[in-house]
């Protein structure tokens, strides 16, 4: 398994700052019952659903992020995972909402607050802060995420009938493991050069991405709804 590495110092900061909320988010129940497989079936399509309300809007603020980026390379390579990641994933929810375990269970109507709130930080952070400060928002859930799947990837090896073993064996895909590291990358480059004030902004909106990616996981465990 490749590992991910900081690109240089911004990125090995950011990654150093965040160590505390990474290591709350590594003792989870909801990470640790899905690694073992004893997540309930009612959790975790409440998790798969508030995912797909979250994904229609973290693709949308990626391709704001590609139409602000420096250079066609980055523009690519943010508009490609846009679409080519989101969509994959998508295709893997819809597969599991099709699993005769899952099918049945009653969804989520619509995003849940802690859903919501990520997704409009994302949004925002897109849409009006500069790129450099927008890259940092949207690279925890590369980062995160992909440093998560490795983990739950190691812990489900000695389950047995794992029900969620598809879901589980995503998460630690080499090829997004490969686009997270690019991403990284691309923040680190991106940051070359900044005033101190722009480097502060930076690190705020990776810690506050960093602790929605925890919050989410905690409002999936407890089927966080919308109320009035």
């Amino acid at each position: 398994m490749r590992e991910l590495t900081p690109a240089g110092p911004v990125t090995a900061e950011l990654w150093q700052e965040a160590a505390q909320i990474r290591s709350r988010i590594a003792d989870l129940p909801f990470l640790k019952q899905l690694a073992d497989g004893t997540l309930s079936p009612r959790v975790f399509v409440n998790y798969l659903q508030q995912d797909e309300f979250y994904l229609a809007s973290y693709a949308r603020a990626l391709a704001m992020l590609a139409t602000r980026s420096y250079g066609s390379e980055s523009a690519e390579f943010w508009a490609r995972s846009a679409s080519e990641a989101v969509t994959a994933e998508r295709v893997l929810h819809d597969d599991l909402f099709n699993d005769p375990h899952l099918s049945g269970l009653t969804r989520p109507d619509v995003a849940s607050p802690t859903t919501r709130a990520y997704a409009n930080f994302l949004l925002a952070a897109c849409a009006f802060e500069p790129y450099p400060v927008a890259a940092a928002a949207v690279l925890p859930c590369y980062w995160v995420y992909a440093e998560v799947g490795a983990a739950l990837a190691e812990r489900a090896k000695t389950a047995t009938d794992h029900p969620y073993a598809a879901w589980v064996s995503a998460y630690d895909d080499p090829e997004f493991r490969e686009i997270a590291q690019r991403a990284i990358n691309e923040v680190e480059a991106a940051c070359a050069g900044l005033s101190e004030t722009l480097r502060g902004k930076i690190k705020t909106v990776f810690l506050d991405a960093t602790r929605y990616e925890e919050l989410f996981w905690l409002s999936a465990m407890d089927c966080e709804q919308w109320q009035l």
